[in-house]
């Protein structure tokens, strides 16, 4: 069973990396699209803090003793098809940033579970050093989330006030 759930772990995290190569894509256009300075900032941050967990996704696999398979994360293709659909649909429109938070939303969450399951397993087989860098990057993105949150609210709020 243990070396099927470390097969398991491996696989999800060769997912997990491709998922977040493929947001460093996504966000600068992200950002470019956002027409809130604070959303665009928001997206810029995120796409610094996107990069070091990539070289922390590579620290875990050297805690690991393991090399990382070349995997393509189906999920996170369709989350960024999705949102590039949205940019395209809402450009110019008012509701363009409310657009692009629920597109990032989305994003986050399935970068919060997957990370959640990465801690838990990790946990279980007893990988105490790819457990603290795993909790690192959920606690970003559990930020990053909130973050949006925030933002999706001051900015209704503003939109409100306007009309």
């Amino acid at each position: 069973m243990d070396n099927d759930l470390h097969e398991l772990f491996l696989e999800e995290l060769a997912d997990i990396y491709n998922a977040e190569q493929q947001l460093t894509k996504a966000l600068p256009k992200m950002a470019k699209a956002a027409e809130a300075e604070e959303l665009r900032q928001a997206f810029e941050e995120h796409l610094q803090q996107t990069e070091e967990q990539i070289t922390r996704l590579d620290q875990v696999f050297e805690t690991l003793d393991e090399s990382m398979k070349r995997k393509t994360c189906k999920a996170m293709q369709g989350l960024i098809e999705e949102g590039n659909e949205v940019m395209q649909e809402y450009k110019g429109s008012p509701a363009i940033d409310a657009a692009l938070i629920a597109a990032a939303q989305k994003v986050e969450h399935y970068e919060i579970a997957t990370y959640g399951t990465l801690c838990t397993w990790a946990e279980q087989m007893g990988h105490q050093e790819a457990l603290e860098l795993l909790k690192q990057s959920i606690d970003e993105e559990e930020t990053t989330d909130e973050r949006l949150t925030e933002l999706a609210e001051s900015l209704a709020n503003q939109r409100a006030e306007q009309s």
